[in-house]
């Protein structure tokens, strides 16, 4: 039995509690992977970006052929809803999904009438803002639209990603920059990433093969408000190999510096520390509160 935490789950109308049987051997997304997800964060009375994540799983499950059957307003209010039953201290990811629960016409496609909805809450405590992360490059490569469905957050897309995070904790490293088919990076595993060199920032120009994070977009305009220069363009591993800074973004741990890129050792730098700090600046005054 896992060893779940704290866990409200909105479904069919109630909230559970714990994690909920919700799918059966016969539930398409069950086994052929017609889910998508997103997520957003609370912490500290916050919940920066909620409307944009809410937003964002709508225009996921059009993407892989799901009914959007919540509007995003009714995502929000249900969400702020279920942080009533955790404490204000407690910091929660918040996980919208939709799936479809039967076969489609052809059977490998899921019947988009069939859509079903549910925002589970889950205790998940906030990284520390001292936290710092080893990279190295990873052999796994990330699809494009041709292959894949990466312009939805789409449950099928994390395997791949998954074993390119094991492959790089294998040999030591607590994240790895994974490349496009083309050989330019993409992202690292789990978040999307950003270099600096000589206090400019730059970033992989977003070209449909990985995430547009809504915490990467909010932080390039941070960075451009506070009067950085930044570049959002075709980089080579290369590039990063050269980078006086390296740091991510990602819902789950918002921004965060590396320290190490191979064997090359780094210090976080003072962009990748004003990049942190204009993020929770800028989260502190979110509309969206608890």
């Amino acid at each position: 039995m896992a060893d779940w935490s704290k866990t409200w789950t909105w479904v069919d109308g109630e909230w559970l509690e714990g994690n909920p049987p919700l799918m059966g051997p016969r539930t398409h997304a069950a086994w052929l992977a017609s889910s998508v997800f997103d997520g957003a964060r609370a912490f500290d009375g916050v919940m920066p970006d909620l409307d944009l994540h809410s937003q964002r799983i709508n225009a996921s499950a059009g993407a892989l052929g799901l009914s959007a059957t919540m509007q995003w307003e009714q995502i929000a209010e249900l969400t702020k809803e279920g942080m009533g039953k955790f404490e204000r201290d407690e910091a929660v990811y918040i996980k919208p999904m939709y799936w479809a629960e039967e076969d489609g016409p052809t059977v490998i496609d899921g019947a988009a009438d069939s859509t079903r909805f549910c925002l589970c809450l889950f205790a998940a405590p906030m990284p520390p803002k001292d936290k710092a992360i080893s990279l190295t490059l990873s052999p796994f490569r990330r699809p494009t639209m041709e292959t894949m469905p990466v312009n939805a957050k789409a449950g099928c897309l994390y395997p791949n990603n998954a074993r390119a995070s094991v492959e790089a904790k294998k040999r030591g490293f607590d994240n790895a920059i994974m490349r496009d088919t083309l050989g330019n990076v993409a992202e690292l595993t789990s978040a999307n990433v950003f270099m600096v060199k000589d206090g400019d920032v730059h970033t992989p120009f977003w070209n449909g093969t990985f995430l547009n994070g809504i915490t990467r977009q909010r932080t390039i305009q941070l960075l451009r408000d506070a009067g950085y220069e930044v570049y959002e363009r075709t980089l080579s591993f290369r590039d990063f190999q050269e980078a006086d800074e390296i740091f991510s973004t990602g819902n789950y741990s918002k921004v965060v510096p590396a320290n190490r890129l191979d064997d090359r050792e780094m210090e976080p730098g003072p962009v990748s520390k004003r990049a942190q700090e204009l993020y929770f600046e800028y989260a502190a005054k979110s509309p969206f509160t608890y």
